[in-house]
């Protein structure tokens, strides 16, 4: 596998604030501060670097842009900007077959920025975040907000849907990151009929704080003997940085949280740190990324699920090659 850094010039200088790559094309759109939604045709060179080919514009939102995110059936796209502002976006083909992307909707509930989108695997429901501190859950077909979650005490910066449907999940500049976890519908009574479901998701976990060894052990009033103090996993508000985008493996088995910090012990210094929590225990991290110099704002999982080539394998532990 190669990579290089492709150069999308054409924002007008300004900030690339998201990017999304439709499944079934393979175009890649980029969204930015200067109001626009543009598309790119990927191609490579001789060297195997890739490169990028303009292909169109989407100019309607008023605003930045700041995330943007195609639907798994490749035929919505969804768009949130500063303001408030969610637009909904459909698939269509114009006279010589070339895909054309047209308003579909406008989604005007939140009062300030969205920050990221996170949609159902279904493309169903859409999940949003917002500066101003909620979580929406979109009913697509109808426009209409299914639920608020409103836990977070600060800006949610990072929503994830679990591709296998049963849990979402979001982070927050208050230092938590929380998981929801999908309920039953009620069932509907002879006396009153239900039309909506009051609570699609319910919160199941809080992800706060950690405890880490104390330099000395204390003895509590109870007698009990103390040697570790809670500190917390995540940055702070004072994080340089509008995002905190989470992500869920393709086959839903792990969580990866940015924006972590971590320390060795209550004394030590702290460390930037990406966490991956499994999905048999939401409790606590199975695995410790470390980051550079600086915290990381936003991580993504290839789409591809990869299997292991058993003969290749076998090969190359043989041969000793790794």
């Amino acid at each position: 596998m190669k990579g290089a850094t492709v150069q999308v010039a054409w924002h007008c200088s300004e900030p690339v604030l998201s990017l999304d790559f439709h499944s079934q094309s393979g175009l890649l759109a980029t969204a930015g501060a200067d109001h626009d939604i543009k598309f790119w045709s990927v191609h490579h060179k001789e060297n195997g670097a890739p490169t990028v080919t303009f292909e169109a514009a989407l100019c309607y939102h008023s605003k930045a842009v700041n995330v943007l995110r195609f639907a798994a059936s490749g035929q919505l796209l969804a768009s949130g900007g500063d303001g408030g502002e969610i637009l909904l976006w459909k698939r269509s083909l114009i006279a010589d077959e070339k895909p054309c992307w047209r308003i579909l909707k406008t989604f005007q509930l939140h009062v300030r920025d969205v920050l990221d989108l996170a949609w159902s695997p279904d493309s169903a429901l859409l999940m949003s975040g917002s500066v101003d501190n909620q979580c929406m859950i979109w009913d697509v077909a109808t426009g209409k907000v299914v639920q608020i979650l409103n836990d977070h005490q600060h800006f949610v910066q990072g929503v994830a849907w679990d591709p296998a449907g049963e849990y979402l999940a979001s982070i927050s500049s208050d230092r938590t990151c929380r998981i929801y976890a999908r309920q039953s519908a009620p069932k509907k009574s002879k006396k009153r009929k239900i039309t909506a479901v009051e609570s699609l998701f319910t919160c199941r976990q809080v992800l706060a704080k950690t405890e880490v060894a104390t330099p000395t052990i204390t003895t509590t009033t109870d007698g009990n003997v103390k040697a570790f103090k809670a500190q917390h996993l995540f940055h702070d508000e004072n994080m340089p940085s509008f995002f905190r985008r989470l992500a869920w493996s393709p086959d839903a088995s792990l969580l990866i949280v940015p924006s972590g910090l971590y320390k060795m012990a209550h004394d030590a210094p702290s460390f930037n740190m990406t966490y991956i929590y499994s999905r048999k225990d939401l409790s606590r991290p199975c695995i410790h990324l470390p980051a550079p110099s600086k915290p990381v704002v936003a991580v993504r999982f290839c789409p591809a699920i990869f299997a292991l080539v058993k003969n290749v394998a076998e090969k190359d532990m043989s041969s000793g090659t790794f």
